[in-house]
């Protein structure tokens, strides 16, 4: 990103592209360790996680093969695949992989939602071209379908505004829904997650006669702390 940014000291070049080089040389030290180690080579190298891998790896490689003014466009487009870096980080933290699951068990509700909410931009849209018409800015369905997204999303441009008294009380109407269709799709995947986070909860009640710990897994026969039976009582 800073590469990016005009007017820097030089040596701020100099020192993000040595830095740029040492990064990149640990990725791929990671890349062939991983491709070594693996039984299934080919289930990695063409998983989401390795084809992320070889993104955030290549593009340094590929500037020494791209040369010629030419090719600097090709040089700056292939320097954005580092951002794929940020997606490495994800499978090292544990909880993105349950929002992730939550996310893709609520796609169904999800979509379906969506669905709704186009059909109603498309009714509201043409209901507002009807009112207001061309002189106030509504040219076409589209562009008014395009006006009722923003307003129903609260974005709100204001390159488009209704003149007419019924068209300012129906925008009011959408702006008004706005706020409650945000905050469903929020709700679905709260919920999915909820869910899924109370299928880890520790039921097992039983306390250690021994240690008096009570945090234990369902289904446990013994205490995680001093190993001690759970179901023996101890004098």
């Amino acid at each position: 990103m800073l590469e990016s940014v005009k007017g820097l000291p030089a040596y701020t070049y100099n020192l993000l592209y040595y830095s740029e080089w040492v990064v990149t040389i640990f990725f791929t030290l990671e890349y062939i360790a991983r491709v070594i180690s693996i039984k299934k080579t080919s289930s990695y190298i063409f998983s989401f996680y390795g084809i992320i891998d070889l993104l955030s790896t290549l593009p340094l490689y590929l500037s020494f093969f791209i040369t010629g003014s030419s090719a600097l466009l090709a040089v700056r487009a292939l320097r954005l695949l580092r951002v794929f870096r940020i997606l490495k980080i994800s499978r090292y933290i544990g909880e993105s992989n349950k929002l992730v699951k939550a996310i893709k068990d609520s796609r169904a509700k999800i979509l379906v939602f969506l669905f709704a909410v186009i059909v109603l931009c498309i009714i509201l849209g043409t209901l507002m071209y009807l009112v207001e018409g061309e002189e106030s800015g509504f040219k076409s369905i589209p562009i008014s379908v395009y006006w009722c997204i923003v307003t129903l999303t609260t974005v709100g441009y204001g390159d488009i505004a209704p003149a007419t008294p019924l068209g300012q009380f129906i925008a009011a109407i959408i702006m008004i829904m706005g706020y409650g269709i945000i905050a469903v799709p929020t709700g679905i995947v709260s919920a999915e997650y909820t869910q899924h986070q109370n299928k880890n909860v520790d039921l097992n009640t039983q306390s250690c006669g021994h240690c008096n710990e009570s945090k234990h897994f369902d289904n446990s026969k013994f205490c995680h702390k001093c190993g001690q039976d759970l179901y023996i009582n101890n004098e």
